[in-house]
């Protein structure tokens, strides 16, 4: 991730061009606040990146509600970076690097919405799992996660350790495992985008 940042950090995230980067952002921003994502919501992006979408959703929310996790200090320097070109070091976002997906540092009930673009397509089962067994401590009452992953409906597999495809049934049901609701989102499945999308929530 260092090279790849110090080369490009918009194609280190995963994106073949500006454009595509600001497409993408653009996309996620819109989906979430569609939702009802609003201003006065604390939201936790899981793999911030150089801000590809956070940028977005710190404009949006009030200053200080947006927090960025990712486990590539180059990435959030170029994160940084992002936050000086559109101006917006008054929102006061919090960027931290981590080394897991336990949320031992964040306040239990905290945010309305979590997100994770990306990062579960990357992920083995157990640091999936490690997430969805911890996320429910820090989700306020009435709030969701959603992440996105690589869809098979074959066998699960990966390629290279890089890339992982999973079968929804098998994480719908490790959430549930957890304590969570988890529903598939169809509604993501019609936009230009190539992963699937699942929401958990607390069960009512």
């Amino acid at each position: 991730m260092r090279d790849d940042t110090g080369r490009n950090p918009e194609a280190a995230v995963g994106s073949k061009s500006h454009e595509g980067w600001l497409a993408l952002g653009g996309m996620q921003f819109d989906y979430l606040t569609s939702h009802g994502l609003a201003p006065q919501d604390r939201l936790l992006e899981i793999g911030c990146g150089n801000l590809r979408a956070g940028w977005r959703f710190i404009d949006y929310l009030e200053a200080g509600n947006y927090y960025g996790l990712d486990i590539s200090p180059d990435i959030l320097i170029a994160a940084q970076s992002t936050l000086v070109q559109r101006q917006l070091q008054h929102k006061l976002p919090r960027l931290s690097v981590v080394r897991d997906l336990r949320f031992g540092f964040l306040p239990d009930a905290h945010f309305r919405v979590v997100h994770a673009h990306s990062v579960f397509s990357h992920s083995p089962l157990p640091v999936i799992e490690e997430c969805l067994s911890h996320v429910g401590r820090i989700l306020a009452p009435g709030g969701w996660f959603d992440f996105t992953f690589d869809r098979t409906v074959g066998e699960e597999h990966h390629v290279l350790r890089e890339d992982f495809y999973y079968r929804t049934e098998t994480l719908l049901a490790l959430a549930e495992r957890h304590g969570l609701a988890a529903r598939f989102m169809d509604d993501w499945e019609q936009l230009p985008h190539g992963q699937s999308k699942i929401r958990v929530s607390h069960r009512d």
